[in-house]
């Protein structure tokens, strides 16, 4: 075989090592990678802070906006307090998706980048490095939902329940998020710009959020945006977060909610780590 041969065939038989690697890999491995690759993701937040402007000002701009603006003509004026009850649970469910859009754009951007690159050339599991990457858009969740919280709190936003059943409402939006992510991911996977991904996203994400129960109940809608709604998984998450604070029943708005993410995740996950794997 000539250098030349034996050098075009190399990046292939390096690849392949890969792929085979990868499978090699133990759990405790997949998880210390996991780590490390979160720790990556948490120290560039922290060297460009103003990526977190989202996660820390998206929740008061919308609360303010929503109870201030448009509380008024939605709930009837006078009614603000009583609207801050319906509409912050609901926000948690738009807090989750928006969060779950910069996934997709984030990935997109590494791979302009070359950032995948590096990883390729490391014994890791590719499915750690959109985990990892998961992970820590988790903790921006969490982040955005505690102001959103803070915010409902200093509005007058009121816990008819207890601690328990509001720690129950932020689990289960950040559950779905997180299958949200995956969504994006792919998109983030398969779309040439990170312009792209967020145009796309947009597309999704409006008529989900303004076609749900997040900012008015539907039945003040056209009777086919009603029935929208009703199979809107964003109306679902609304509804189990809005009735595990303020009472009500629940149990359908949950089991409908984690079906959903449940659902999302078993079809994107495996299609987002088979496109990454084939980029890379």
């Amino acid at each position: 075989m000539s250098a030349a041969t034996a050098t075009a065939t190399a990046p292939a038989k390096t690849a392949a090592a890969d792929v085979t690697d990868e499978g090699r890999i133990g759990l405790r491995a997949n998880l210390r990678h996991i780590g490390a690759l979160a720790r990556r993701n948490i120290l560039q937040i922290k060297q460009d802070q103003a990526s977190m402007f989202d996660a820390v000002l998206m929740p008061i701009i919308f609360t303010l906006l929503f109870v201030y603006v448009f509380g008024g003509a939605l709930a009837g004026k006078g009614n603000q307090q009583e609207y801050v009850n319906y509409l912050v649970p609901g926000l948690m469910a738009m807090m989750g998706i928006n969060i779950a859009q910069a996934v997709g754009t984030g990935i997109n951007e590494d791979f302009n980048k070359g950032v995948m690159d590096r990883f390729r050339t490391m014994p890791i599991a590719r499915s750690s490095v959109l985990v990892a990457k998961i992970l820590v858009e988790m903790g921006r969740m969490l982040v955005a939902t505690t102001i959103l919280l803070g915010m409902g709190f200093a509005l007058g936003l009121t816990i008819n329940t207890d601690v328990f059943h509001l720690l129950a409402a932020v689990a289960l939006s950040m559950v779905f998020g997180a299958s949200l992510m995956w969504i994006f991911i792919l998109l983030g996977l398969t779309l040439k710009t990170a312009q792209s991904v967020q145009g796309v996203a947009l597309l999704v994400l409006m008529p989900l959020q303004f076609g749900s129960s997040i900012f008015t109940m539907p039945t003040t809608m056209p009777g086919w945006l009603e029935t929208f709604t009703k199979v809107n998984p964003l109306s679902n998450l609304a509804d189990a977060a809005r009735a595990l604070v303020n009472g009500g029943p629940v149990a359908h708005s949950v089991w409908m909610t984690l079906a959903w993410s449940i659902g999302i995740t078993a079809i994107t996950a495996p299609l987002a780590v088979a496109r990454f794997r084939k980029r890379t």
